[in-house]
């Protein structure tokens, strides 16, 4: 038996849905404007929070979400740019290590400050810190459920 939404739980999943939709919509347009795509952020910033700003395909792929060849794809894409290096990983014959250059270094602090801009600009600024307190444990709550 289909359990279907009352219209309370209904209004707030659409308003989620279109939460998810508009706001990355939005941040991706502003980052596009600084030069980077989303993907481009996501993997220049996640490195750059690692000691020795490198990571192995395995572990990086599945922090970022995505599959292997995904990432092998967008980091070749990158690497072409100079904004990160692939070198053997001598832990995994069929993986690699990516690491952040100094110039993809450079690219990702000369965006930082807009991005932040950005997000806050579009999200954190029209949240009161008690909002922001609720939504970070509701969104940790559901994004650590199990697949």
């Amino acid at each position: 038996m289909t359990r279907w939404l009352a219209a309370d739980e209904e209004r707030a999943w659409r308003a989620i849905r279109r939460l998810i939709t508009v706001l990355p919509s939005r941040l991706a347009r502003d980052l596009n404007q600084l030069g980077l795509s989303t993907a481009d952020y996501e993997v220049l910033s996640t490195l750059s929070e690692k000691p020795g700003r490198r990571w192995g395909l395995k572990d990086f792929a599945e922090k970022m979400q995505w599959s292997r060849s995904r990432l092998s794809h967008h980091a070749a894409r990158m690497e072409a740019r100079g904004l990160i290096e692939r070198e053997p990983d001598p832990a995994d014959a069929r993986g690699s290590i990516y690491h952040l250059t100094d110039q993809g270094f450079e690219v990702l602090a000369q965006a930082a400050p807009g991005h932040l801009e950005s997000v806050r600009g579009r999200f954190v600024d029209h949240l009161s810190p008690e909002e922001l307190a609720v939504l970070e444990r509701v969104a940790t709550r559901i994004a650590d459920l199990p697949d």
